[in-house]
């Protein structure tokens, strides 16, 4: 099997596929079971009831992550705020149980200082997500929702598809009730408690 960038990956678990669960419970413990299958660097995430497996990003996802990342550590008017990666998250409108990991958390620091591998989305400030064939769907549709449920105050949504970076806010419901739009390589507002132009141009 091979990864969107054309690498080969060798594993007992299917890449990035999709199984339908029957029950919650069933398909908790697929989730659970897969979690512990899956190699080293691999994520596993229930969205919308389904599982997805993904190998590690290629290259350039992980540069636009940490670009991202970068420029918040570098802008940031809050010191105590931190860029987290691989963090669980518990967000229940995206899928029965809620599990997802963000491609990037920006957090106060000790905010996951305990030892679970989830965690409740209360104090985070922004997550964002970089979009690739197999995850747009997911980004655009469950997580805006989930995310929005959760009160998390900012998504960042970098879609490489649509050659666009997306900004939601204020979230109300299901929704967020502002959102601004840049074509990639342009800037974009984030809102407080960030409050800066990011460059998506270093993307």
């Amino acid at each position: 099997m091979s990864d969107e960038a054309g690498d080969r990956v060798t594993t007992a678990v299917p890449e990035r596929g999709v199984v339908a669960g029957g029950t919650d419970s069933a398909v908790e413990h697929l989730f659970e079971t897969l979690s512990r299958a899956c190699p080293e660097g691999w994520r596993v995430e229930l969205i919308g009831g389904r599982i997805h497996r993904a190998p590690p990003a290629p290259g350039w996802h992980a540069e636009t992550v940490s670009e991202v990342g970068g420029q918040i550590l570098d802008r940031r008017r809050n010191s105590t705020l931190r860029t987290y990666t691989g963090i669980g998250l518990y967000v229940p409108d995206v899928s029965a149980t809620g599990k997802v990991v963000p491609d990037l958390v920006i957090a106060p620091k000790g905010s996951f200082s305990d030892r679970a591998e989830y965690h409740d989305p209360a104090a985070v400030m922004l997550v964002a997500e970089v979009t690739s064939r197999s995850t747009a769907v997911q980004d655009r549709g469950p997580k805006l929702r989930g995310y929005a449920r959760a009160g998390i105050p900012c998504y960042l949504l970098i879609d490489r598809e649509a050659g666009e970076v997306v900004v939601y806010s204020e979230p109300s419901g299901a929704s967020f009730t502002r959102s601004s739009e840049a074509a990639l390589s342009k800037t974009v507002a984030l809102p407080e408690p960030l409050r800066f132009e990011l460059d998506t141009g270093e993307f």
